[in-house]
């Protein structure tokens, strides 16, 4: 699958220091260390809506994590796949009456065109779960070989993970039995499917079903589980040991845990990812934005009606990543006044001294992407020289560089 364009990334002089996260596992901030190539998987869109702002927020947070990695010196090996064969997709094609294949590419097109406003840098792999059902029929045989894997009988032979195959399943989470079983019923689980050995058992392959699409596979044709695909695409790309696993806090429970297992009961590791990192949810109107509940915020709408990416990048910029936050008008009003001020002060033939400010803004993103201090930072400078002036010539294009190279926001006038 062909990525977006990539924005061009200005280097700043010197090193960024190194970065610490919060980590869903330990339940704690920790230093993550990658070798000279950083690598993280993140978990796409299932494309059958377009782009909302908690799509944005996500892919925002690990654009930040992105930047700050190329900052430090580091080669990036980014993966992220889209799952374009799932229910919601074919419900969606079966309801509007259009073919599941043009509804996808459609939904992929335009969430390529909102990440490239935004200014989103694309993954070096970006693969479509139809393009590695060959890696999931794979990853299936040795799951069924190991007895981490079993097949329903009956009319559909499904097969399922045993959640018990690895001792440190729920590890990730920290849930308890009951709180998985919730949680799994409303994730798209199916706790009451007959013939399974434990309610929490996950699909690894769903058998031929008339009307939907299906593959080949020596254990009969059908296609791939939600969990499985991403353990095996993030295992063929980056293979054992990754960086960082990541996407949003609703994916903790039963995606990542499960696709984490997944590649844990297949390399015998105690874990698949150094650091899980996962996101807040963004609401709109008092609740979490979601399709079932029709409060979206759409980037493509945002920005057919005049409302600048970069604006938009800002407003989502403004709370802490992990922290669960609302969009409002008001928000996006202060992110345009944020905008127009940084340009205004980066504008000036001269300003203060900008060193202190790129400074300030590289420790406060690489402890835990404090994007709330960073902004902060730079709301001071820009004050200092629109009230103040200063001398230094060369500080408002100092200031302007980093908040593109480390922010991702051009400053450039439109």
């Amino acid at each position: 699958m062909q990525s977006w364009s990539a924005p061009a990334v200005p280097a700043l002089p010197g090193r960024g220091p190194a970065l610490r996260l919060y980590d869903t596992a330990d339940r704690q901030v920790r230093p993550v260390s990658p070798g000279p190539t950083a690598t993280m998987y993140v978990c796409g869109i299932t494309p059958y809506d377009a782009t909302h702002l908690g799509h944005a927020a996500t892919y925002l947070v690990f654009d930040l994590i992105h930047r700050l990695w190329l900052d430090a010196g580091h080669q990036v090996n980014y993966v992220q796949n889209i799952t374009d064969v799932d229910d919601p997709l074919l419900e969606r094609a079966d309801r509007d009456g259009v073919d599941w294949q043009h509804l996808a590419a459609d939904q992929v097109e335009l969430f390529g065109a909102d990440m490239t406003a935004l200014r989103v840098l694309p993954p070096q792999h970006y693969v479509a779960a139809t393009e590695a059902v060959d890696e999931v029929v794979e990853v299936v045989e040795k799951m069924l070989a190991a007895g981490s894997a079993y097949i329903v009988d009956g009319e559909h032979p499904d097969i399922y993970f045993r959640a018990d195959a690895t001792d440190q399943f729920g590890y990730e989470s920290g849930l308890d039995r009951a709180g998985m079983l919730e949680l799994f019923g409303e994730r798209g689980g199916d706790p009451d499917r007959d013939g399974k050995t434990d309610p929490l058992d996950a699909l690894l392959w769903r058998a031929a079903r008339p009307g939907e699409p299906s593959w080949p596979a020596p254990f009969g044709a059908g296609r791939p589980g939600w969990h499985v695909e991403c353990a095996a695409i993030a295992l063929s790309r980056i293979g054992t040991g990754l960086d960082i696993q990541g996407g949003g806090s609703d994916l903790i429970f039963p995606h990542h845990e499960f696709s984490a297992a997944h590649a844990e009961s297949l390399t015998g590791e105690r874990r698949f990812a150094r650091h899980y990192v996962h996101t807040g949810m963004i609401g709109w109107d008092g609740h979490k934005m979601s399709k079932s509940r029709g409060n979206l915020v759409l980037v493509s709408k945002l920005r057919a009606q005049g409302t600048e990416p970069a604006a938009i990048r800002l407003g989502l910029l403004a709370g802490h990543y992990r922290s669960d936050r609302f969009w409002d008008s008001a928000t996006l009003q202060a992110a345009e006044a944020r905008l127009r001020h940084w340009r205004a002060a980066t504008a000036l033939p001269a300003g203060p001294d900008a060193g202190d400010v790129v400074a300030r803004v590289r420790r406060y993103l690489a402890d835990d992407l404090d994007t709330v201090k960073a902004l902060a930072a730079l709301d001071g400078w820009a004050t200092d020289a629109l009230e103040y002036g200063g001398h230094d010539t060369a500080a408002p294009a100092l200031v302007a560089t980093a908040v593109d190279a480390l922010l991702g926001v051009s400053l450039q006038p439109l």
